[in-house]
């Protein structure tokens, strides 16, 4: 099975953060509404733009299997939050466009497999949490 890391330090005198993955650097920030300086995505953000991500490359996979081209694909990802009688509750939306006309067929199948992205998969299914003061 395939093990994902990211270790993120958050500096001392702000809400910035770093997070570092395979050598990579992604910065973090609050708004300036919320006490941060605005330098950068939020978590949520960047969360939302992981599931674009990989709904884009799940569905380029799918296509180029079944030789179909796409062109570029877009995925805009929305969270919304309703106050509900019960909560709050949060809905993400995918939508999703192709540079190049697609079937209605293709568009079902299309919807199938962006559903089948693993970060998609991690927040839809139950995904167990541990935390640790080391």
């Amino acid at each position: 099975m395939e093990s994902a890391t990211s270790k993120t330090v958050l500096y001392r005198d702000s809400y910035k953060a770093v997070a570092f993955s395979r050598g990579h650097e992604m910065y973090m920030d609050r708004p300036l509404e919320d006490g941060g300086n605005n330098t950068a995505p939020t978590p949520v953000e960047y969360l939302l733009s992981a599931i674009g991500g990989c709904v884009s490359m799940t569905l380029r996979v799918f296509a180029l299997h079944k030789g179909w081209d796409l062109g570029e694909i877009t995925v805009n990802v929305i969270q919304t939050k309703q106050l509900t009688e019960s909560g709050i509750i949060t809905t993400i939306v995918e939508e999703v466009s192709f540079e190049k006309q697609v079937t209605d067929k293709q568009k079902e199948k299309l919807i199938v497999m962006a559903g089948k992205c693993p970060v998609a998969q991690l927040l839809k299914k139950e995904t167990s949490i541990k935390t640790k003061i080391i």
